[in-house]
């Protein structure tokens, strides 16, 4: 088996997004962020936005905080016949040094940091799969 095509966004984070004292962001704009990788997968291998149907798994692992920048990561690792079983990771590759002398002063993570990281499955009913829209993805199916 050929190893799954991957996606990446890259976001940052927005003071817009604190929820939380000290500038920390809710847990639910990472799951956000991985719905919206989990549209891409689909469109890419269905041409359809599909779905979420469930997450079996989800972990957050590390804090965000307004003006991180994060990378998130999916992948199709299981395809069924309008099943779609994906995985999703989050990193933290750039954060907000000091907020409190420097507010504009960031760092870039010399490795980037796990923050999340889940499993879920979407659905493309069959009437709706038009075939791949990248050719990358032609491989990949099943």
């Amino acid at each position: 088996m050929t190893e799954p095509k991957k996606l990446m966004l890259r976001v940052r984070i927005s003071t817009h997004d604190v929820h939380y004292g000290g500038g920390l962001v809710d847990g639910a704009l990472v799951t956000k962020l991985f719905g919206d990788v989990a549209t891409e997968l689909l469109i890419r291998h269905d041409g359809d936005e599909g779905l979420f149907a469930a997450y079996d798994m989800i972990e957050f692992k590390a804090q965000l905080c307004a003006g991180d920048f994060l990378e998130i990561w999916g992948w199709i690792d299981r395809v069924g016949r309008t099943s779609r079983h994906m995985q999703f990771e989050a990193y933290k590759v750039i954060t907000n040094a000091e907020m409190d002398k420097c507010p504009s002063a960031c760092n870039m993570l010399s490795e980037p940091l796990m923050v999340a990281r889940a499993s879920g499955t979407c659905v493309v009913p069959m009437h709706l799969q038009r075939g791949s829209q990248d050719p990358d993805f032609a491989e990949n199916r099943g």
